[in-house]
């Protein structure tokens, strides 16, 4: 692809220094925001709590989504995967307008950006991670395993939708994670949107590396191949190499879903989709201190948290962390009264198409009824006690095929389970549905159809993720077997149904 011109360049270098500085002040600041004085020791905060070492990856990606997302009109809802990368997603919502949005009192000004400062890990505050009251997150940030189910969960049924997930290589390592990888075998590229998974190897967890970031490149891209995808890989540490290798990678992996798409939605194409993964490799604590106290820190495990913890008490590392404050230049990327510049803000897409703004992350607002049926429809009829017999699930199966026939054009209701919809006498609905499946068939094959709207997969894992990404975006869900989702309602968010 053709280089992006050096002001395109200049100006998502700028958002992502923006959310850099904006994510070291949340960690440290309580005071001097924009750094109109020399830093004190009593601007920075008693105790220190957050994790550094992930954010200016995600960081990375929230600059580049914003800019495939104006330029493309694109409808999109993104999953935070890594635990504790709050700050980073705090940032991007504060510097888009979506947080102030949803906490007027956090303006976007040097008062507003105090006040992020000041929240953030805090007592009275808001967590260090990317909690259900951010704006536009329907995933738990310190929930490792679940942010690919989720993603999934957001996609099924929703056509026009394109869900990127965000997956931390620790993540990477949990049961969930790994089983969740097999959804792709269970998205219908004609009815349901898309997922772009964006596997962020960055190399460290708390204390130890990686397990994926350290396998051997080739064993890596067959793993991920194996698992159905094509990956497409982006690695640097020089940022305007990476903005240019970010911008060319997304740009063809959302082209190879559009074409995807449309093979399957205009011509017909039935063989199961190999849907792009991003692949990036960026240093742990990217831009952050190289070292403290003779210690190697940047791209290793100890800018997992916090990189300088005795800035109060030690001067060298109070000169560290206003040396590596002033590093992102915040003079060029903050007005005078504190508002983003308009590089800062160049890429960012408006109104709904914020990530922080999206419908989709405040599901709630596109909830619908279900058309119920009269439930004395379905009563059984007992001339006198114990004198007759009948399985209630039957009849619960009976019920359940109604709502799923009643729905079939809305598409907006699905039975999720561990392979236990037959056990458990629930077998009327496939009268009304076939069960999700993009692989090949036998002929002793029973139910299976591509565009199936009950969910059959063994890991409970994995039926809890879809089920509570599918309701946490305005859908309702069943769960014969799994436990239900709770009903979910923050500040910012209209409550969803319960699975």
């Amino acid at each position: 692809m053709a280089p992006m011109a050096k002001e395109d360049l200049a100006a998502l270098d700028a958002h992502w220094r923006a959310a850099n500085y904006l994510s070291v002040g949340q960690i440290y600041l309580m005071g001097n925001p924009l750094l109109t004085e020399r830093l004190r020791p009593e601007h920075i905060k008693p105790r220190l709590l957050g994790h550094w070492g992930t954010s200016p990856g995600l960081n990375l990606v929230h600059t580049h989504l914003n800019r495939v997302i104006k330029e493309r009109d694109l409808n999109a809802l993104c999953v935070w995967g890594p635990g504790h990368g709050g700050p980073a997603v705090l940032a991007n919502s504060w510097l888009e307008g979506s947080y102030t949005q949803t906490y007027p009192a956090v303006t976007r000004d040097a008062e507003g950006m105090e006040r992020l400062f000041r929240q953030f890990s805090f007592p009275g505050g808001v967590p260090s991670h990317v909690a259900p009251e951010t704006p536009g997150s329907i995933h738990e940030g310190g929930e490792l395993g679940y942010s690919l189910a989720h993603a999934y969960g957001a996609a099924f049924d929703n056509p026009d939708l394109v869900v990127a997930c965000v997956i931390g290589d620790g993540e990477a390592e949990t049961g969930p994670l790994a089983g969740s990888w097999h959804s792709n075998k269970f998205l219908d590229p004609v009815h349901d949107g898309a997922v772009l998974p964006i596997l962020h190897l960055n190399g460290y967890k708390i204390a130890n590396p990686t397990l994926l970031a350290r396998l051997p490149d080739a064993e890596l891209d067959a793993l991920l191949k194996g698992y159905g995808h094509d990956p497409l890989y982006v690695t640097g540490d020089d940022p305007l190499q990476v903005h240019q290798a970010m911008a060319d990678t997304l740009d063809q992996a959302l082209d190879r879903i559009a074409a995807i798409q449309r093979a399957a939605r205009d011509g017909g194409a039935h063989q199961r989709a190999r849907w792009p993964v991003v692949v990036l490799r960026t240093p742990k604590g990217w831009t952050g201190p190289r070292s403290v106290d003779g210690e190697p820190v940047e791209n290793t495990w100890r800018s997992h948290q916090v990189p300088l913890s005795g800035v109060r008490e030690n001067p060298d590392h109070l000169r560290q962390l206003e040396e590596w404050l002033r590093s992102y230049r915040p003079e060029e990327l903050f007005d005078a009264e504190g508002a983003p510049t308009g590089d800062v803000l160049a890429c960012v897409p408006e109104g709904e198409r914020r990530l922080g703004a999206t419908r989709h992350a405040n599901g709630g607002l596109l909830s619908r009824a279900l058309p119920l049926p009269p439930l004395e429809d379905f009563a059984v009829p007992v001339d006198e006690p114990g004198a007759t017999l009948h399985e209630p699930t039957r009849v619960t199966g009976a019920l359940l095929a109604r709502v799923m026939a009643d729905t079939a054009r809305r598409r907006d209701f699905r039975v999720v389970g561990p392979d236990e919809t037959e056990s458990n006498r629930l077998g009327a609905l496939f009268g009304a549905t076939g069960k999700a499946w993009q692989e090949r068939t036998l002929g002793t094959d029973e139910h299976l159809a591509r565009d199936g709207r009950v969910m059959e997969v063994l890991s409970e894992h994995l039926c809890q993720g879809w089920l509570e990404g599918y309701t946490l975006t305005g859908r309702t869900a069943s769960s014969p077997a799994t436990k239900p989702s709770s009903t979910s309602s923050t500040r910012w968010s209209t409550s969803t149904s319960s699975g």
